[in-house]
């Protein structure tokens, strides 16, 4: 199993398991060895609890032997990593910040509560960018992940520490969360699958909040079906979660390949978007329209707007969600002789620069005399983006585009100007206002680093979106 755990699947693992070719322990005892082998390069994980794993592992076992194989749980004995800003009970949980350093989780996130029902071992949580505000994973306060593919570029963010776990074999899958493209950005970056589900469709209970109209929390996994059994597993109706939704009782029907139509959105192809990128999407594109799925080309005028929209609402979110980090109930202790002074000093030493920068912009735009000039105005065209979205999907049951503008960058080329970093969210930013699902599916390479595929779909289409990219994955095998 040495050299196994950075090509096995979730359905192998669950097979091997099943067949007794080796014990759920085996499996994490390989995948903590393998955490201790890599972590001095890869810095994917922030906190690894083994003794808590193979205890979880050890009740896997149990299971595997007692249970009729029809009957074992959809994740038996699956080592997964989790995103170090969803709250795994006992366990640290960081987002990244020095501000909740000491901070233990108190209670389970729904995702957890029901990944451990469906047999699955947290194995450790994950680096990410700063409460989730970035898209490279050096926003982290505690240290900078590498791409296993290439140790001098990004993983992209803000779950990269996520993606790399999964991607540097150090774990089957991991879960991350999505605010402006945090799970398919570094899914195509490190050549996996990241899902962005439909809001609504999994519960937000134990995410620390970044933006509460936009998060959503998605798998990171090798395969599609990978991905397709993490959410069957997490999805679903939540009553901590106000805003999760019933999903339609005809979500798994699927589409024959001939009655399927593509759209391909111009605005999604622009100068912005690395030429070696296009040409490999176009190509295929092309290879789908020789297969007879019909290509059609489509028009979301109101794309230009979504990054400065989405770069006022989701920092107008923010500055309100982190208001509670003041240093009495939640931050970093400081001696102060005034309350102001406490304040001052626990957030000052507490937050980053980019935590800083986004408090700043959303308190400003939220402020009186400028809430109706961008708060008001970037909802209104969030709404116009989602208006071109049901208007397309009128025409076409997928769109194809890009995931990202380009391969993954070197580490330190952006992080020092804001907007070009900004950019990385390009592609990704309108499914999120909008709320739809999107999936990043790897398809190739430019320059020898991962290229992503991103297939968006209306919401709760996550079932025909599966089904429609296992087949180009399978196409892409041969």
């Amino acid at each position: 199993m040495r050299n196994e755990i950075k090509s096995l699947t979730i359905e192998t693992a669950i097979d091997k398991l099943s067949q007794k070719e080796f014990s759920a322990v085996e499996l994490t005892k390989r995948c903590l060895k393998s955490i201790k082998e890599k972590e001095k390069v890869l810095l994917a994980f922030l906190n690894v609890d083994e003794k808590l794993s193979l205890q979880q592992a050890e009740i896997a076992d149990q299971q595997i032997e007692q249970l009729a194989e029809d009957d074992l749980p959809e994740l038996i004995g699956i080592p997964i990593a989790v995103k170090d800003n969803i709250l795994v009970e006992g366990m640290l949980c960081t987002a990244g910040s020095k501000i909740l350093k000491n901070y233990i989780a108190p209670y389970n996130a729904t995702v957890i509560r029901k990944l451990r029902q469906a047999g699955a071992i947290i194995i450790g949580k994950t680096n990410l960018d700063e409460f989730a505000m970035g898209s490279s994973t050096e926003n982290s306060a505690f240290q900078i992940t590498k791409n296993p593919i290439d140790l001098e570029r990004v993983p992209g963010g803000s779950s990269g520490g996520s993606a790399v776990a999964v991607a540097g074999g150090e774990a089957i899958c991991a879960l991350g969360s999505e605010t402006g493209g945090s799970v398919r950005q570094p899914a195509s970056f490190c050549g996996l699958v990241g899902l962005k589900p439909t809001y609504g469709s999994v519960s937000r209970f134990g995410l620390i909040a970044f933006a509460s109209s936009i998060d959503q929390i998605g798998p990171l996994t090798k395969t599609v079906s990978g991905a397709k059994r993490i959410f069957r597993v997490i999805r679903g109706i939540d009553s901590n979660d106000s805003t999760t939704k019933t999903f339609p009782k005809n979500d798994r029907k699927t589409l024959s390949l001939k009655e399927i139509r593509i759209g391909v959105p111009q605005e999604y192809f622009t100068k912005e978007v690395d030429r070696g990128v296009s040409d490999l999407i176009k190509k295929t594109i092309n290879q789908l329209e020789k297969e007879k799925v019909k290509v059609i080309d489509v028009s979301l005028p109101h794309t230009k707007y979504a990054l400065p929209a989405y770069y006022i609402i989701a920092p107008s979110e923010a500055s309100t969600n982190l208001a509670r980090y003041d240093g009495i109930r939640y931050g970093c202790p400081v001696k102060a002789k005034t309350l102001t002074d406490l304040y001052f000093q626990s957030r000052g030493e507490g937050f980053g620069a980019e935590v800083k920068r986004r408090i700043m912009l959303g308190t400003y735009s939220l402020s009186a005399g400028y809430y109706d000039a961008y708060y008001k105005r970037a909802q209104k065209v969030r709404e116009l983006i989602k208006q071109d979205f049901r208007r397309v999907f009128q025409e076409v049951d997928f769109l194809l585009t890009p995931t990202t503008p380009s391969p993954a960058f070197k580490i330190g080329e952006r992080n020092q100007d804001p907007v070009q970093m900004y950019l990385s969210d390009l592609l990704n930013a309108p499914a999120n206002l909008a709320g739809i699902p999107a999936l990043s599916l790897p398809i190739g390479k430019v320059d020898n680093l991962p290229i992503g595929l991103q297939i968006i779909g209306p919401s709760f289409s996550e079932e025909r979106i599966f089904s429609f990219a296992e087949h180009i994955e399978a196409q892409l095998k041969r």
